[in-house]
């Protein structure tokens, strides 16, 4: 019985540490430029856009597959600010 225990604890340990490797190696950037622009939008998911909610607007303008004057609701000022805002990260 002890020694089913050790054995598990210690497989554990071992699983433990090649997941914690694992993680350090393959570790990919979180890419928050979606995020950004996702804020900057009025975020009413309205689909005026002819996307699905903001977060696809957002995603094709990263993208570059679409433009912001899409975005109906949205106020001159947030929409020239997220096209400053794409500029600056294109560069």
């Amino acid at each position: 019985m002890i020694e089913a225990i050790v054995m598990m604890l210690v497989t554990g340990a071992i699983l433990g540490a090649v997941l914690g490797f694992a993680n350090k190696i393959f570790y990919v950037e979180p890419d928050t430029r979606v995020d950004d622009v996702t804020a900057m939008l009025p975020g009413y998911n309205c689909g005026g856009c002819g996307f699905p909610g903001c977060g696809g607007l957002a995603e094709a303008l990263v993208d570059g597959k679409a433009n912001v004057v899409l975005c109906k609701p949205s106020k001159q000022e947030a929409k020239d600010q997220i096209n400053e805002y794409l500029a600056n990260i294109a560069k």
